[in-house]
């Protein structure tokens, strides 16, 4: 493993409208080092400076994005399709032309980093956060660096900012996650285990520093120092999932060691989520927003796929106005200014205008407010009845029922609650809570007993014809209102959490907190439903799925790891009760309509 530098940084001044550095090396405290790409404006003056766009993550530097994703890269906005555009990133053409540096690097273990491969770990923020303030220490900065991108891209901005680095002025985490575990790993507990071994396989295992053939399938450039064999390959990475998989609670040593404090953030920060992340990103930036110590933050939410918005002419401009706020000191908009520009800025679903199509969704309106959640949310309870009805009155039920459905059998693996059509228009913005009553029994023909019951929830909009009204999921996919789940033996609440709120149930998922769920049992739970906006209009419907796994609309998302949910411990009769003292509820943040 390579530890110091070859000299392969290049500078290239003549083929592009900026000046393009390939693999510069940035010395790192741990010894190592870490190779970045820079493009720089071309400028009259040798001694301009200028404010810096950095990003630091695993997908490689020098992987162009259209042998990254290609049918991504073929509905970019063409302004954005360039010689050095990558997946999820700021596209050095543009920003240049604008006046900033963009720099790029390759995180340690992967592309011309060397190093230990382990995505999201302490030692990638330790690289992000020198490379930050090498950025801003270099002869063309003017000292102020900005961070820009998307997923990975933004997640890491929430880690970093939290350390405070010199020279940090401004973050843009675009459809970042903020809680590696609540957000990414584990779901109400539960191992989301596909979409990070996707992103795993495709994503960063293919960009690992010393993996062999990386030209030849279009996955940047060979390693400087070349290949590595498989066996030191093998020894010098960690997964996704393997992290997860082996890490169920979050005091356990790998996730304790990436905690770490919102509220340690003081940078201005414009955090944009997008309602259709309902399984990665949505809830994080959302958390982000609401506990960053930021004097100057911002949160505005989006609609449609995760990879095209970010490159909308019209989402650059706003991403350029709040950062030439910042690092340039021209804030054409007010960003800068208390009061100007209102904190939150909603996207509103109302109509059924289809999903994964730009176009229909454009007619969506906006909606400016100040805080979040919106002071004037009414959290308004509809009753789950036995009949499988949704109601907004509650019936005092003298006598018990349940209703059953089945985790790993053969009858159905989930119940469905209906309203009755609205007799008027209904917004609801904000965050979701449902109580169940659950239990769980065996199948008569089994054996052992479950120990443990997993939720898995969907509200779905039905459409006054009675067909779901379908939303874009982060890949296209048609997606519910929004999803929520919950392990039941994590149940436990921390009330006492400064962060608790009726409206969001605080759980550490702590090795400690593990409760029993004893057959033919009957538990409470409060179960958290992503963030989430819907105008259910005059006529129209919704419904709540509760299932024992994955329900519609999941994407590349499941959770289907045999380790993680094996059918001895759930395989059985899944019953959602009801009666005396078991009332089973969906808490709506209902926003009243203007005067």
């Amino acid at each position: 493993m390579a530890t110091h530098a070859s000299d392969r940084h290049t500078i290239d001044s003549t083929s592009y409208p900026y000046i393009f550095e390939k693999n510069v090396p940035v010395p790192l405290k741990s010894g190592s080092f870490m190779r970045c790409n820079v493009y720089r404006p071309k400028t009259s003056s040798s001694d301009a400076k200028h404010p810096v766009l950095a990003t630091c993550g695993p997908y490689g530097k020098d992987v162009h994005y259209s042998y990254f994703n290609p049918p991504s890269y073929a509905e970019v906005n063409p302004d954005h399709k360039t010689d050095h555009s990558t997946w999820e990133t700021p596209t050095p053409s543009y920003w240049t032309q604008h006046g900033y540096v963009v720099v790029r690097g390759d995180e340690p273990g992967t592309g011309q980093s060397p190093g230990f491969l382990d995505a999201l770990s302490t030692a990638t923020i330790d690289a992000f956060y020198e490379l930050i303030e090498w950025a801003s220490e270099q002869t063309w900065s003017n000292g102020k660096v900005g961070l820009l991108g998307i997923s990975y891209f933004g997640a890491t901005q929430w880690q970093v900012a939290a350390r405070r680095p010199k020279g940090l002025a401004a973050i843009v985490p675009w459809e970042g996650f903020s809680d590696f575990y609540r957000d990414a790993c584990r779901h109400g507990g539960i191992l989301s285990n596909a979409g990070l071994d996707t992103i795993w396989e495709r994503q960063i295992g293919s960009n690992q520093y010393g993996l062999a053939g990386r030209a030849a399938r279009n996955r940047g450039d060979d390693t400087i120092e070349g290949s590595l064999s498989a066996d030191e390959l093998a020894n010098n990475r960690v997964t996704f999932v393997d992290v997860a998989r082996k890490h169920r609670f979050r005091d356990g040593e790998r996730f304790a060691s990436v905690n770490f404090n919102l509220e340690d953030i003081q940078v201005p920060l414009l955090s944009v989520a997008n309602w259709g992340g309902i399984l990665l990103h949505l809830r994080g930036n959302v958390q982000g927003y609401i506990h960053a110590a930021s004097e100057f933050k911002y949160l505005r939410f989006i609609v449609g796929r995760h990879d095209l918005p970010f490159y909308y002419a019209e989402e650059v401009e706003i991403q350029r106005s709040f950062l030439d706020a910042f690092l340039l000191g021209q804030d054409r908009v007010g960003w800068s200014k208390k009061g100007v520009v209102p904190p939150v800025d909603l996207i509103l679903r109302k109509g059924n205008v289809g999903y994964n199509d730009p176009k229909a969704e454009s007619q969506f309106s906006r909606r400016k407010e100040n805080e979040w959640p919106i002071a004037r949310t009414q959290y308004t309870p509809m009753f789950l009845r036995p009949d499988r009805g949704l109601s907004w009155n509650k019936t005092d039920l003298t006598t018990p029922h349940k209703v059953e459905y089945q985790a790993f059998g053969d009858g159905p693996g989930f119940v469905s609650f209906t309203s009755a059509p609205f007799d008027s228009e209904q917004e609801i913005t904000g965050h979701i809570v449902v109580r169940l009553n659950v239990s769980v029994s065996r199948h008569h023909w089994q054996s052992t007993s479950p120990s443990d019951i997993d939720l898995f929830l969907s509200l779905r909009h039905l459409s006054s014809s009675g067909n779901e009204v379908a939303y874009t999921g982060t890949t296209g996919e048609p997606a519910p209102v929004t999803k929520g789940f919950q392990r039941v033996s994590l149940r436990k609440v921390n009330s006492q959490h400064p962060r608790h709120r009726p409206w969001l149930p605080h759980r550490d998922y702590y090795s400690t907190d593990i409760l029993p769920v004893v057959p033919n049992e009957i538990y409470t739970v409060d179960v958290e439903l992503w963030p989430t906006n819907v105008v259910v209009q005059k006529g129209e419907r919704i419904a709540l799925d509760i299932g024992a796994s994955e329900l519609a609309g999941s994407g590349i998302f499941q959770h289907d790891d045999p380790s993680d949910r094996p059918e001895s411990v759930f395989k059985g009769n899944n019953h959602v009760h009801f009666g005396p003292n078991y009332d089973n509820w969906i808490s709506l943040p209902v926003i009243p309509k203007s005067n």
